[in-house]
C-alpha cells in the first residue's frame, strides 16, 4: 500500500569514518566484496558519516542495479571479524530505501545498539517474486531481499544470522510473508499497518487496485484472485500463519478515523483513512487466524489513526526494545 504523509525525521550528523571503507574495484563489483550465490554484486558503497552506507546492488534477482541502505554500529570495522545482531526494516510501496531514515528516527535509535539496520529498496513489487503470468522471471523481489541483499550483507558487513524484520504497509505485510515463507530466517516479526490478511473479502480488489501503475498489470504480482488463488495464498501471511510458530509477532493498526497525528478537517473518505480501515480489518483477520492455529501475537489496535508514518514511528518506539530483545542486541 502507498505511504501517507511522510513526516520527516532530523539528519543524522554527520561523522567521519573510524575505518576506511571499501573502495572501487574493478570488474563487475567491488575488490574484494564477495558475491551472493546465484551472483548478485555490489557496485558501489557510499558512505554518509561512519554509520551509514548506501550499496548499490546489480541483482539477477531483478535484472537491474537497486540500492540498500545499511545502518551499523559504533565501533563497527570493516575488518573485523565480529557479526552483529540485524535488523531489517521494509518500506511502504510507492517509496524507496530511503524512508526509514527520512520518516523516522531510526538512525539515532539504531546508533544506541550493537545491531546492524539493513533498509532495502522495494519499489511497488509488493515484497514477492512476481507470477507474470505463471511464467515467473524478474522482478523477484522475495529472492532479491531473503537470498541477494541477505547474503551480500552477511558476506561483506559483518551481519549476523540472527535476524528480526519489522515494516510498514505493503513492508509490513512482506516482513510477515518472509518470516512465515522463511522459517526460522527471522526470531520476530512486526507489521505497521500491514495487510495480513490477502483473501479476506475485498482485499483482493484492494490490493489490485493499490498496485495498478502506469505501465503495470497488477495481475503480474500474484496472477488472478481466483484462478491463481493458490499463488496468493501460498503469499498469505493467514494462510501461512501456522509456519510463524517460534517467531515473535507483533500487529498493530489504527481504525481510519482521524486520530492525533491527522490534519483537521480531513474528509472521512481520505485514502489514508480508508486504507487503514481496510488495514485494521485485514489484520484482525490474522490475527483470529493466528489464535486458531495456536500462534501467540501481540497487538496494538490503537483506535483513531490514519495511514502514515507519523503513527509509524511511534509503533517503531514502542516495539523496540522487544525487538532488540528477540536477537540479543546489547544497548551500548
Amino acid at each position: 500500500m502507498p505511504d501517507i504523509q511522510p513526516t520527516t525525521a532530523a539528519p543524522s550528523p554527520t561523522q567521519v569514518p573510524t575505518s576506511p571503507p571499501p573502495g572501487n574495484g574493478g570488474g563487475t563489483g567491488l575488490k574484494g566484496w564477495a558475491a551472493s550465490s546465484d551472483g548478485a554484486v555490489v557496485t558501489a558503497a557510499k558512505w554518509s558519516g561512519k554509520y551509514q552506507v548506501d550499496l548499490s546492488v546489480k541483482s539477477p534477482a531483478l535484472g537491474a542495479t537497486r540500492t540498500v541502505r545499511v545502518l551499523v554500529p559504533p565501533g563497527w570495522k570493516a575488518k573485523s571479524k565480529l557479526t552483529y545482531p540485524t535488523l531489517y526494516a521494509l518500506h511502504g510501496g510507492n517509496d524507496t530505501y530511503v524512508s526509514w531514515t527520512r520518516s523516522t528516527d531510526i538512525a539515532t535509535v539504531a546508533r544506541q545498539w550493537n545491531t546492524i539496520v539493513v533498509m532495502p529498496e522495494g519499489a511497488n513489487g509488493s515484497y514477492t517474486d512476481w507470477y507474470n503470468g505463471g511464467r515467473g522471471g524478474t522482478p523477484r523481489w522475495e529472492t532479491f531481499h531473503t537470498g541477494e541483499v541477505r547474503e551480500l550483507v552477511e558476506r561483506n558487513l559483518h551481519a549476523g544470522t540472527t535476524r528480526a524484520i519489522i515494516g510498514i504497509s505493503s513492508g509490513a505485510q512482506g516482513a510477515v510473508t518472509y518470516a512465515a515463507r522463511h522459517p526460522g530466517m527471522f526470531k520476530y516479526a512486526a507489521s505497521y499497518s500491514g495487510v495480513l490478511s490477502m483473501l479476506s473479502p475485498g482485499i483482493p480488489a484492494l490490493l489490485m487496485y493499490i498496485n495498478m501503475r502506469p505501465g503495470t498489470n497488477p495481475m503480474d504480482i500474484w496472477g488472478d484472485p481466483w484462478s491463481a488463488r493458490a499463488n496468493w495464498a501460498a503469499h498469505d501471511p493467514a494462510t501461512l500463519v501456522k509456519k510463524l510458530r517460534g517467531t515473535k509477532l507483533f500487529v498493530s493498526s489504527g481504525n481510519g478515523s482521524q486520530g492525533p497525528f491527522d490534519k483537521p478537517g480531513k474528509q472521512p473518505w481520505d485514502i489514508s483513512y480508508l486504507s487503514e480501515s481496510q488495514v485494521l480489518r485485514a489484520s484482525g483477520d490474522f490475527v483470529t487466524a493466528a489464535k486458531k492455529a495456536g500462534v501467540p501475537v501481540t497487538t496494538d489496535f490503537y483506535g483513531p489513526g490514519s495511514h502514515n508514518w507519523a503513527y509509524w514511528k511511534v509503533e517503531m518506539h514502542k516495539t523496540w526494545p522487544e525487538v532488540m530483545a528477540s536477537i540479543g542486541a546489547k544497548k551500548l
